[in-house]
């Protein structure tokens, strides 16, 4: 039989073809110029030019609030689906994850068409139309992470709050709110850092290019591999970053502990 050794030698080669070793090439154009001499002048270039930063704090305005009205949409759903008195929620919870089996350039077509009848110019509102779109598309990433969570909370802790004396909202900001916690932090993660990139809702809609993932497509696009891993760099470690703090607030589920 085979060890689990040699199990994981497909994986790992899998890894090093198409994760090491293009991001070592990343590196590679990021730290040196055309001429391929190591190099620094393409980091300070991305902090001087008005037009990548101005990108990047659209790309994160972007971003951080289409999660917070995703999150805002779905804990409430998830919460009513995981402890309803529902017999059979995982129809309830069908309803709001069937639009991910639908394509996702027809979803957002739909959406556009819908958008123009009641706007008419969608010009008008283009900052709001691309966040309501970007919560439309990952809103279903938002409930899964948060309702798994919810499902695991043991019910026995809610009746022993209430027995206590604990109103709802006691039982919900001390007992329920903290131990999905983990469930918070992976939908956040689930739907911040897609969202900070995906550029095709803005290309659909406005024919517009204006965030990080277009912007990197655009340099690469024109043969300006050095600016365009420069641009990738600085977001893998803003992503990083991000991963790295909100790591720090999920805490295991083994250690998760009710609020005192």
């Amino acid at each position: 039989m085979l060890t689990r050794k040699q199990l994981a030698i497909p994986y790992a080669i899998f890894l090093v073809l198409f994760v090491v070793l293009p991001l070592l090439v990343v590196v590679y154009y990021g730290f040196t110029d055309r001429n391929g001499n190591i190099s620094f002048e393409n980091f300070l270039g991305f902090f001087q030019n008005g037009k990548t930063v101005g990108t990047l704090v659209y790309s994160l305005a972007i971003a951080f609030l289409t999660t917070v009205f995703s999150l805002l949409l779905a804990y409430p759903v998830a919460l009513i689906i995981a402890k309803g008195a529902y017999s059979q929620r995982t129809k309830f919870l069908m309803i709001f994850v069937l639009p991910m089996w639908i394509n996702f350039t027809l979803r957002i077509t739909a959406l556009k068409e819908i958008l123009t009848l009641i706007e008419g110019n969608l010009a008008k509102y283009q900052f709001f139309n691309t966040v309501l779109c970007m919560v439309y598309d990952f809103l279903p990433f938002m409930i899964m992470p948060i309702y798994n969570s919810l499902t695991k909370l043991d019910n026995g802790l809610i009746e022993a709050a209430s027995d206590l004396g604990a109103n709802k909202l006691q039982v919900f900001f001390k007992v329920i709110l903290p131990l999905s916690i983990p469930g918070i932090v992976s939908g956040v993660t689930m739907v911040f850092l897609p969202s900070m990139t995906n550029y095709v809702v803005l290309d659909m809609i406005y024919n517009s290019t204006y965030i990080m993932g277009s912007l990197i497509g655009s340099y690469f696009s024109a043969y300006d591999w050095n600016n365009g891993s420069v641009i990738s760099i600085v977001l893998l470690l803003i992503i990083l970053g991000i991963t790295l703090v909100s790591n720090k607030f999920a805490e295991p589920e083994s250690k998760a502990h009710v609020a005192p």
